[in-house]
């Protein structure tokens, strides 16, 4: 059976910009916002677009060394996309499949990241502190890259 779990984080950043930063641009940014989190982003195959692979490695803070993800579909316009676990992470471990989907939405002058999560768990599996440190994660990769485009504004503009 699968669950979701979802968080939203209201940011002063433009949703045009963000989007851009944390998505598009992330595999640059991420290693330099968050060195404690993240060692690199390599994109694996594609080119960027829907059906592109690529792997997160992280430091030894997170349980877990890499995760490789598959981008299943990205709209520029609308600020969403999403993508699916592969390889890596908990997958076969804790979980039998995991997605995300993410969605910028302006708000006034800046805007809202909402991220739904849905996950398969294996047989026997609280995921109730993943789940936590997943949305700890993503708050805090979110005010990063909001932190950055405050302190170099016009950039991603």
């Amino acid at each position: 059976m699968s669950s979701s779990w979802t968080v939203e984080v209201e940011t002063k950043a433009p949703a045009a910009a963000l989007f851009k930063a944390l998505f598009t641009d992330w595999h640059n940014l991420g290693p330099k916002l968050i060195p404690e989190i993240i060692t690199g982003v390599t994109l694996l195959s594609g080119d960027g677009s829907a059906g592109s692979i690529r792997q997160v490695n992280f430091t030894t803070v997170v349980p877990f060394s890499f995760v490789k993800e598959r981008l299943e579909f990205i709209d520029h316009e609308k600020f969403e996309l999403k993508i699916s676990v592969v390889e890596g992470g908990d997958l076969g471990k804790k979980i039998e499949s995991a997605t995300s989907h993410f969605k910028v939405e302006p708000k006034g002058a800046g805007s809202i990241v909402k991220l739904t999560g849905t996950y398969k768990a294996l047989p026997g599996v609280d995921s109730t502190e993943d789940i936590k440190k997943a949305k700890e994660g993503f708050i805090k990769s979110v005010k990063a890259v909001e932190e950055f485009l405050a302190a170099n504004p016009g950039t991603y503009a």
